[in-house]
Formats: C-alpha cells, sequence, structure tokens
C-alpha cells in the first residue's frame, strides 16, 4: 500500500541490441577479420617469394662471380717465358665440366694434386641439382651453388668460332657460362618454381698469348 505523500518509482526502459543486431555485428566483424587475415597470408607469401627470389639470384651470383675471377686467371704465369706458354694450359676443352689452369707460382708446371689452385674444375651434378668446384683433378669437390636446373658452357676461338674438340683447346680464346636456377620451394602464387638464367662472356686476357 502506497502511502500519502510518498513519490512513485518509475522503471526506466534499458536500451540494448536485438538478436537480429548482433547477428549482423559478428557477421561485419567476422567479414573484417577475414579481410585482414587474406591480406595478411598473402603479404607473407609475397615476402616468402621475394626471399627466396633474392636467395636465389644471390646463390648464382655469387657462383657465376667466382669463376669470372679464376677463368680471367686462365694460362697466367708471372714468368711470362715461350716455355710456359707453349705447355697447352689455360682452359681446356670438355663438355662435361670447365677446368682453368694456371702457373700461380711461376715454376712452369701446373700442379693437378688436391688442393692446388692451378687446376680448378667447375662441374655440374644434374641429379643434385648443384654445381661443384674442385681443386686439383684429386681434390675434392665442393658445392658453390645448389638450386641450378642448368650449368652449360661453350668455348670460341679468335674469330668467335666454336671449338668444339679437346685436340684445339689451345685455340680457345673466350668462354661463355650459362647458369639456370630455381627458388627452393615452389611459389604458390604461380604455381611452380621461379626461375633465373644469367650468363657472362669470359674473354681471359693470358688466352690471347
Amino acid at each position: 500500500m502506497i502511502g500519502i505523500g510518498m513519490p512513485l518509482l518509475k522503471h526506466k526502459k534499458t536500451a540494448g541490441f536485438t538478436l537480429i543486431e548482433l547477428l549482423v555485428s559478428m557477421a561485419i566483424g567476422l567479414a573484417v577479420i577475414a579481410a585482414v587475415a587474406g591480406t595478411f597470408t598473402a603479404q607473407t607469401r609475397q615476402n616468402n617469394a621475394e626471399e627466396q627470389i633474392a636467395q636465389m639470384q644471390q646463390n648464382v651470383r655469387g657462383a657465376l662471380d667466382l669463376m669470372l675471377r679464376e677463368i680471367q686467371m686462365a694460362k697466367y704465369n708471372p714468368a711470362a717465358t715461350a716455355t710456359a706458354f707453349s705447355s697447352g694450359y689455360g682452359v681446356t676443352y670438355n663438355a662435361s665440366q670447365l677446368e682453368v689452369k694456371a702457373d700461380m707460382n711461376g715454376d712452369e708446371a701446373i700442379s693437378t694434386s688436391s688442393g692446388s689452385v692451378e687446376d680448378i674444375i667447375y662441374a655440374y651434378d644434374a641429379t643434385n641439382m648443384y654445381i661443384t668446384r674442385k681443386l686439383g683433378s684429386s681434390g675434392t669437390a665442393e658445392i658453390v651453388a645448389d638450386n641450378i636446373t642448368a650449368f652449360t658452357f661453350n668455348y670460341y676461338d679468335a674469330n668467335g668460332n666454336a671449338v668444339t674438340s679437346s685436340a684445339n683447346s689451345g685455340n680457345i680464346r673466350k668462354v661463355t657460362v650459362n647458369i639456370t636456377a630455381r627458388t627452393a620451394k615452389p611459389d604458390p602464387n604461380i604455381g611452380g618454381y621461379r626461375t633465373y638464367q644469367i650468363s657472362a662472356d669470359i674473354t681471359p686476357p693470358n688466352m690471347a698469348l
């Protein structure tokens, strides 16, 4: 019973979200999250792809730079005597390997023993997809570049004609090296491996003698 003079209590109506409003808000939130997640995933894939491409290019360029420096030294001899330059060393024709010889110590002889920097041999292992470098014919092959799909080299004489026989190794004046590499992993953006090809024409100055 309400007493005389007592104020009446009023109940304030509390505002809230309806079920439909909640469902709409959740749907919008999920759409935003999905968009952000999709963007993040795409960006991550792109970053991974770019990193692999950079590694692939650095891998190949490093190997080619090493070859270029060593091929440039072909037929080097500090004594520069007629006997030294008539001994037939320099770049030897071979279809399966690239062999560079130089008389680094000037004794007018080429050491082919293990570890000798006077006899350097590059070769391609197609099974394992890498390029190897060996010091001396009896040396141990070391990997200088991996994930290589092709490694070829061609030899040319002073007139630009191809040298295709070991009997004509003395006529070699230029070597063309071609390397094709691929990324370590497939790129999901293209559904396969990315590849990179590089080549160089190398004319050792001492080969002209």
